[in-house]
């Protein structure tokens, strides 16, 4: 089965979809995608699918999701003897689990490869960290379960996979800038800059790539623009790191604003 859930969900065996139309068994389908080949216990799609409001009538209920669930996976398997629909989604003690061959969970996939990217960042080697987290970035889609309302289990998951995202674009990024491809990366860094205001990583890592290409008074604009929107919405400074970094911009140091700035 592949599954794709950096997007719209998206499940096929054998090229047929397996994605039910009906909002809850979509959240059961996302919640035990995301734990595929672990079980999922009862109490946690319970959870998922009614918050703290659980019916008398969840039991019963959920066994029905579960079964239309497995009938998409039954009419998608079109009769195939070597396999059943309970060999795919499993009833284990105390909970289900969604049997996927590795690599075919986008999710899981982009963890992988973020995971190596990090790994090659952490001892210098940033053409393959820059290499493995582009990889591990193509395969977002859009925004993660787009289309899947989320209960308090899929929202945590959702929020992890988005916190994943950003660290992994920071650091592809950061690679990108000690490779010297300053020029490269501004177009890039001036759009997310602009769509998060308040994160100081970026908008540090743009003034360091505009300041190696000759732009440090649009450098010094992007802290201003931060530090504006720091104060209006937070009352905040901003980090003694990038404070160093504005400082080095405006004394000229080159070799200062090669350093990535760091919050405190």
């Amino acid at each position: 089965m592949e599954i794709q859930v950096l997007g719209s969900l998206a499940a096929q065996e054998r090229g047929v979809s397996v994605v039910p139309s009906a909002a809850k068994p979509r959240q059961l389908l996302a919640l035990l995608a995301l734990h595929a080949d672990h079980v999922v216990s009862v109490p946690t799609l319970m959870e998922e699918i009614w918050g703290e409001s659980i019916p008398r009538s969840a039991s019963t209920t959920l066994q029905t999701y579960i079964l239309q669930l497995r009938r998409k996976l039954t009419a998608a398997l079109d009769g195939d003897p070597r396999r059943d629909a309970k060999d795919i989604l499993v009833t284990r003690f105390g909970g289900y689990l969604l049997q996927v061959q590795p690599g075919r969970v986008d999710a899981h996939e982009f963890e992988r490869l973020a995971t190596s990217g990090g790994t090659a960042f952490e001892l210098g080697d940033y053409r393959a960290a820059s290499d493995q987290l582009r990889r591990a970035l193509a395969l977002w889609q859009g925004p993660a379960l787009v289309d899947v309302p989320a209960g308090s289990v899929l929202e945590l998951e959702v929020l992890r996979l988005n916190e994943e995202r950003t660290t992994a674009l920071e650091r592809r990024i950061e690679s990108d800038l000690r490779l010297g491809r300053y020029a490269e990366v501004v177009p890039e860094l001036r759009v997310l800059a602009a769509r998060h205001p308040l994160h100081e990583g970026f908008c540090a890592q743009l003034m360091r790539a505009l300041h190696r290409t000759g732009g440090s008074w649009r450098a010094l604009e992007a802290y201003q623009r931060l530090r504006g929107s720091l104060v209006r919405e937070l009352g905040l400074e901003p980090s003694n790191a990038l404070r160093e970094l504005h400082q080095a911009v405006l004394s000229g140091d080159p070799d200062h604003a090669l350093h990535p700035a760091t919050a405190d």
